[in-house]
């Protein structure tokens, strides 16, 4: 029986956003739930989503959230732990990547079992091992364990996503903003390996695995189609953006120096010491972007949206999902 309903656990973030948009062109029924509706309005265009204010910690929540649903889908993930992360109260540890990368999952394998959902896609991460020295890799490899060990019961995917770029991104564009600062940029991690994926292709990818038998019980590293180091993405933005700006790589100590400083700053971390553990250690995968969901788009042919500054830039992705 296709799949017509489906709740998308942080449907409001940068992913999330693309793939409801593609969702919806496809004629499927979104449940996106948040804290607070204001956080996901954005979505509210959208024709089959409906948005709901809940607490998708709460397992009581959770099996109202699911009730209904022919499939779940989870996106939520932290790139870095809240300084109060660390610590034992509840609160403080929404936080955590403990919290958010496997107790969460733990939460929605048990919510899909008790309201009888049978399908459950999982947004993991490329890289997630439980012996990396970053705590966020480490994390991301015990929520997709949980994930897969409920294979026997559930139709899972998990999907490993190299570093996501596209409209509306906090990777390429957080360069963009520095490299507006300074005409020179010291670049921690500057030699550290990528394979970039663009933001249409992994929400394809999840799209189209809802409807698949074969992809149940696997998982699939998702990168784009050519590998890069962290200084020729930077320079490549720069061009991109006609820029002139020297980029000064650093090595490993000083790259862990810059990130331990950078966790002091207040606001949005722009490093930290755990992101400096993660890219010691190539995020690319040889064997690319899986054939079953298309073909990878270069990074070259779209970097042209870092120069569309206004709120509707990322309206170029929704019509593209939409075919318009």
């Amino acid at each position: 029986m296709p799949i017509q309903n489906v709740c998308i656990l942080g449907g409001g973030g940068f992913v999330g956003q693309h793939l409801a948009a593609l969702l919806t062109a496809r004629g499927i029924q979104l449940r996106v739930p948040a804290r607070r509706r204001e956080a996901v309005k954005q979505l509210n265009v959208l024709p089959t989503v409906e948005t709901v204010e809940a607490d998708i910690h709460d397992p009581a929540s959770l099996n109202r959230l699911f009730d209904g649903m022919d499939a779940v889908i989870n996106l939520v993930g932290l790139l870095h732990e809240s300084a109060s992360g660390q610590h034992d109260s509840p609160q403080a540890r929404r936080g955590s990547f403990q919290h958010a990368h496997v107790e969460l999952p733990r939460k929605v394998v048990q919510a899909c079992k008790a309201a009888g959902v049978p399908r459950l896609l999982h947004m993991s991460a490329l890289g997630a091992a439980a012996n990396s020295r970053s705590a966020y890799q480490r994390s991301k490899a015990a929520g997709e364990a949980l994930v897969l060990q409920a294979a026997g019961e559930l139709a899972v995917t998990v999907f490993r996503p190299s570093v996501i770029f596209g409209p509306g991104d906090s990777f390429l564009s957080l360069f963009a903003d520095l490299l507006k600062l300074a005409p020179v940029l010291p670049l921690a991690g500057g030699n550290a390996r990528f394979q970039p994926v663009f933001v249409g292709d992994v929400a394809r990818a999840f799209a189209d695995a809802l409807d698949q038998p074969e992809t149940h019980a696997q998982a699939y590293n998702l990168c784009g189609p050519k590998v890069y180091s962290l200084a020729e993405l930077v320079r490549l933005t720069a061009s991109s953006l006609d820029m002139c700006r020297v980029i000064v790589p650093l090595g490993v100590s000083p790259s862990y120096v810059f990130a331990m400083l950078m966790e002091l700053k207040p606001g949005q971390k722009i490093m930290t010491r755990d992101n400096h553990y993660a890219m010691l250690t190539d995020n690319v995968c040889p064997d690319g972007f899986p054939p079953l969901f298309g073909k990878a788009t270069a990074l070259e042919s779209v970097i042209g949206y870092l120069k569309e500054a206004d709120p509707r830039r990322g309206y170029t992705a929704y019509r593209a999902h939409a075919g318009r």
